[in-house]
């Protein structure tokens, strides 16, 4: 029977039950007081670039701060439990975490990756991994036959994000980890627009789990991160060697506050379900809207694949305005609680146009393939009442719009 993750009643039929002591493990993975001799309940904050040896080469665990950290280990261990998997690793930017995995490969080898993903990731493999000689074919991988058709004897990496950055796509991750079984190729699953109390995509065949934990992981818009976790030893190793010899690591405070924000993320989840859910129903039959866009609703094509991999869903809400970009320009500059800016996944709520903003690196011609049109505008919606958000995105929509465009 699924359970329900905070919403109202029936909404979250059909779903995966909640991960049992998800908010537990949050809490109390990777933070036993007894580890510190202070028996401090949060961990300390360990600034220290260095550690004393007991004799040359023998050390207490810890050494030089990059190799490992205190506070950073207590972090990596909650991650790994909250993706049910056995390691965590963690980065200084979702983007430095792409880039490590990526140092998996060597120069030949192929990348297949879902087509609609965040812009970053695009422009990264479009024009940084193949300066090293990595070629990349994006497909749209919400059918497992166009993943299996884009492998080739070269290929050692399979990207997918579900649902996808920004025109919500969804991708069976089950599907997908079924295509690549059997090959030597690492599948990673992007689940920033979930974060892992809605979706564990290791669970269903992911051989990483990765996050650009700047958004709902630690949901407060104050750190940049980035983190992956894995139950293969194999990638840990490879990658846990990546992480020492490249550097790319977070500090020691950032490390800290996103232990603190992951004490709060199965409430603040649901909050955030609650609110794009509402959203979302709102947003479905409005007259200044051509069309909305939310993995939660029966009405989107995935739905009862969402349901078969997730718990829920988050607050990510897109839709497209009538009226084009003159119209979506107005509408963003009238909202009062929602905030013009980029990123998502925090307690506040955000709204930007990705095709001119987070995914303005993506080349035209793709963008409307993808259907990233220029009046397309994607909603990250906080934890604010409910009722407010719908009144603001209201306002804002009946102000842009001509009243002979609300047909």
């Amino acid at each position: 029977m699924a359970a329900n993750n905070g919403c109202i009643d029936g909404d979250n039929a059909g779903f995966l039950s909640a991960f049992p002591h998800f908010a537990t493990d949050a809490i109390h993975a990777g933070q036993d007081p007894e580890q510190w001799n202070s028996k401090a309940v949060i961990p300390p904050i360990s600034l220290a670039t260095t550690f004393k040896q007991k004799a040359p080469g023998q050390h207490s665990g810890f050494e030089y701060s990059r190799a490992g950290n205190p506070t950073r280990n207590c972090l990596e261990e909650c991650f790994a439990a909250l993706e049910n998997g056995k390691y965590g690793l963690t980065f200084s930017s979702g983007l430095a975490a792409t880039d490590t995995i990526t140092k998996l490969l060597q120069q030949g080898d192929h990348i297949v990756s879902m087509d609609d993903v965040y812009g970053g990731t695009n422009r990264y493999f479009r024009r940084v991994a193949s300066r090293n000689g990595i070629e990349t074919s994006f497909v749209d991988c919400t059918d497992a036959a166009n993943v299996a058709a884009a492998i080739k004897p070269n290929t050692k990496l399979v990207w997918i994000e579900t649902p996808t950055n920004p025109t919500l796509r969804v991708v069976d991750i089950q599907a997908v980890a079924d295509v690549v079984k059997g090959r030597d190729i690492i599948l990673v699953a992007d689940n920033t627009f979930m974060s892992s109390y809605f979706q564990r995509p290791l669970d269903h065949g992911a051989d990483i789990a990765f996050h650009s934990v700047t958004k709902y992981m630690n949901g407060h818009s104050d750190v940049v991160m980035g983190a992956v976790v894995t139950n293969r030893d194999d990638i840990h190793e490879k990658l846990r060697f990546l992480q020492y010899a490249v550097g790319a690591v977070p500090a020691p405070f950032d490390c800290f506050l996103v232990n603190r924000g992951l004490k709060t993320l199965a409430v603040r989840m649901k909050q955030h379900y609650q609110n794009g859910l509402a959203v979302a129903k709102f947003l479905e039959s409005h007259p200044c809207v051509i069309h909305s866009f939310y993995p939660g609703l029966p009405s989107h094509p995935s739905y009862p694949v969402m349901q078969k991999q997730a718990t829920g869903c988050s607050g990510m809400v897109t839709f497209r305005i009538k009226g084009g970009v003159e119209c979506a320009s107005k509408f963003l500059q009238y909202l009062k609680i929602f905030t013009l800016a980029e990123s998502l996944g925090g307690i506040e709520s955000l709204a930007e146009i990705p095709g001119l903003m987070t995914h303005m690196s993506v080349p035209k011609e793709d963008r409307d393939k993808l259907g990233i049109h220029d009046d397309l505008i994607r909603l990250s919606c906080g934890i604010e009442e409910t009722s407010d958000l719908i009144a603001d995105l209201d306002q804002g929509l009946k102000k842009a719009v001509p009243e002979e465009l609300r047909k």
